[in-house]
Parts: C-alpha cells; sequence; structure tokens
C-alpha cells in the first residue's frame, strides 16, 4: 500500500483532474494517462504520487468526503444564530450535491450505481461521512442551544441526516419542499433537546 501523503499543489490537480473525469465518464473510462493529461503532468508523476490506479481511487474517495464535509459546515456556519435557516441550507445542500454528484451520492447512500471499480472506496466512506456530518450539526446546534441536553441533540443530528440520506435514496418531492420540511423537524427536534426535562 502506498505511503499516504499530504496534499500538494500536483496531489490536488492530480486528484481535481481525476475527480472531473470521473464525474464526466465513469470511474472505469478513466485512464492514468487522461489523468496526467488533464492535470497538466506527466503519467510518471501520477504514478509517483499515488502509486497505481487504486491509490488515486482512495485519494479521490478521501477528497470527496473532505469535501462534502466542509460544505455541509460552511452552509451551517452561514446564517449565525438561525438555527432554522442554517438547517435549510445544509440539508439543501446535501439533497442538491446527492442529485448532481454521482460520488456524493455513492458516498452517501453506499448504493450501488456507479463504477463497480470505484464503489468499495466510496462506500466504505458512508458511515464515516455520517458520523461527520452528524457531529457537524451536533456541534453547531450545541453552540447555538447552550444548556441542550447533548443526548437528545445527538438523536436529532443523526435522525436528521438519516431521513436526508433516505430522502436521497428515494427522492418523491421537489429539493426545496424536502428541505423545508426536515429543516422545520431539525428546529423541532433540536428547541425539545434545549428544553429541560421536568
Amino acid at each position: 500500500m502506498i505511503e499516504q501523503r499530504g496534499p500538494t499543489p500536483v496531489r490536488t490537480g492530480i486528484v481535481d483532474a481525476a475527480r472531473a473525469l470521473t464525474v464526466a465518464t465513469g470511474w472505469d473510462g478513466v485512464r492514468m494517462g487522461a489523468v496526467a493529461n488533464a492535470a497538466g503532468v506527466s503519467r510518471q508523476t501520477v504514478y509517483n504520487e499515488f502509486g497505481s490506479k487504486a491509490g488515486l481511487a482512495e485519494a479521490l474517495a478521501r477528497a470527496e468526503v473532505d469535501r462534502f464535509v466542509g460544505a455541509v459546515g460552511a452552509a451551517l456556519l452561514a446564517h449565525g444564530t438561525d438555527v432554522r435557516a442554517g438547517a435549510y441550507a445544509a440539508i439543501a445542500h446535501t439533497l442538491t450535491t446527492a442529485a448532481e454528484n454521482p460520488l456524493v451520492k455513492a458516498i452517501l447512500t453506499s448504493a450501488r450505481g456507479g463504477s463497480d471499480e470505484l464503489l468499495p472506496y466510496l462506500t466504505t466512506r458512508a458511515e464515516v461521512v455520517l458520523t461527520e456530518a452528524s457531529g457537524a450539526l451536533i456541534d453547531w446546534a450545541g453552540d447555538h442551544l447552550p444548556g441542550a441536553d447533548q443526548a437528545a441533540l445527538a438523536f436529532a443530528a443523526d435522525t436528521i441526516v438519516r431521513l436526508v440520506v433516505s430522502h436521497i435514496v428515494l427522492a418523491r418531492e421537489p429539493i426545496e419542499q424536502t428541505a423545508t420540511a426536515l429543516a422545520d423537524l431539525a428546529v423541532h427536534l433540536f428547541s425539545a433537546a434545549a428544553r429541560p426535562t421536568p
């Protein structure tokens, strides 16, 4: 297994090129030479950085998880103390991204439908990304609801994340309508967590 390295401009450029090609053509059709051309480096550089196509797949999956969780966190924080607006933004972002990005959908749902060769690298991260997304939601809600019951907050966050994923797997309503309903539910669950028990 190739030694994992931190991000550098060269590695980031290669991963970005691989991501663009994967979204456009599917991972099975991606060739290391095409990635090198798209990244503006030599084919040998791609192999030097990642060792193999499997190593590149690993880096691509890791980068996609980081990108997704970071965007969810940013959506939550962009609305300050407005809990409902933050919840709506994060939920709508997740639903929209999953609808548009087969890599994110594969990560979140562990569903078949993408490349068989890339899928294991993505789906093994489903639990990680769901845990991280729930954690971001718990931290954010906790900052805005001081004194809330932590177990109730964790349950609320886990419930919302699981419901979002279920709507990704089987969408029934437009994204805006689903995000509105789930944001309302999030406010209800978080508010209940913030109320002291009698």
